[in-house]
């Protein structure tokens, strides 16, 4: 058996840069086992498998070691396959997800693709125990979201500089943290640690900012937000917030393109 395969590099306009991420053309479901073993090969933070369906695409997403709720930089990377290799022939693409809904991707000016994702408005809560310490900073604000913890620091400089100790981070009972602060240069800045599901850091992520928009929009009291996320390969986003949508907006370029035989 073989399945066409693409590595596209997302939020960036330019290859090694922005977030890694494969998509996966099938024709049908393979067994769970078996798109785990194909995510876990590739070794990037997210494989994105699509299947055809009546309105567009069923959508799945696979660190090396586990499936995901909801991944922004594999569902930017899915439609960018779609529209520029695949010859989408649409304005927007429809993907039908178990645990996120239905996610919409348009095209938008200067080759941008606009994606429809849920909000997740962060939510006062205990600090974890030990988050400090494994993140080895003094946080400004500790929240919660539906799956993630935020960490809110003081300037950029503090998240550019944050060293964790990955061992203490994944015993941290969330998916992910994001460090977030005010940007120099941009609305605000992140990062995203995530070593419990096998993403020691993610380079640039889409999901993140279903919570860091409504918080940041709070914040700096207006809707539209440029960020960027300061990993070492660096990303940048565009994000409007919209109520219980947020719209988070980013550039792709393909690096890869191939078949993998199963």
């Amino acid at each position: 058996m073989k399945l066409p395969l693409y590595q596209v590099d997302a939020f960036t306009a330019e290859v090694f840069s922005g977030n890694p991420a494969a998509v996966c053309l099938l024709e049908d479901w393979l067994e769970d086992d078996r798109l785990q073993a194909v995510a876990a090969e590739n070794n990037l933070s997210e494989t994105a498998f699509l299947v055809r369906n009546a309105d567009g695409f069923d959508l799945r997403w696979f660190t090396p070691t586990t499936e995901v709720a909801l991944c922004g930089h594999a569902t930017l990377a899915s439609a960018f396959v779609l529209f520029a290799c695949r010859r989408w022939s649409g304005e927007a693409v429809r993907f039908r997800t178990r645990q996120s809904g239905d996610l919409v991707v348009r095209k938008g000016r200067d080759r941008l693709l606009e994606m429809d994702f849920p909000a997740r408005p962060a939510y006062a809560v205990s600090p974890p125990a030990g988050i400090a310490e494994a993140l080895r900073v003094t946080p400004r604000e500790v929240l919660g979201s539906a799956e993630d913890l935020l960490v809110v620091l003081d300037r950029e400089q503090a998240v550019r500089d944050v060293s964790p100790d990955f061992l203490a981070l994944s015993r941290i009972a969330y998916r992910g943290v994001i460090v977030t602060a005010p940007g120099e240069q941009s609305d605000f800045v992140s990062r995203f640690f995530a070593p419990r599901v096998g993403v020691p850091e993610d380079p640039v992520t889409g999901s993140s900012h279903c919570v860091l928009a409504p918080y940041w929009a709070g914040v700096l009291d207006r809707n539209d937000l440029h960020a960027l996320q300061v990993s070492k390969r660096g990303g940048e986003i565009f994000c409007a917030h919209a109520g219980e949508r947020v719209k988070i907006s980013g550039r792709a370029a393909l690096y890869l393109e191939g078949t993998i035989t199963l």
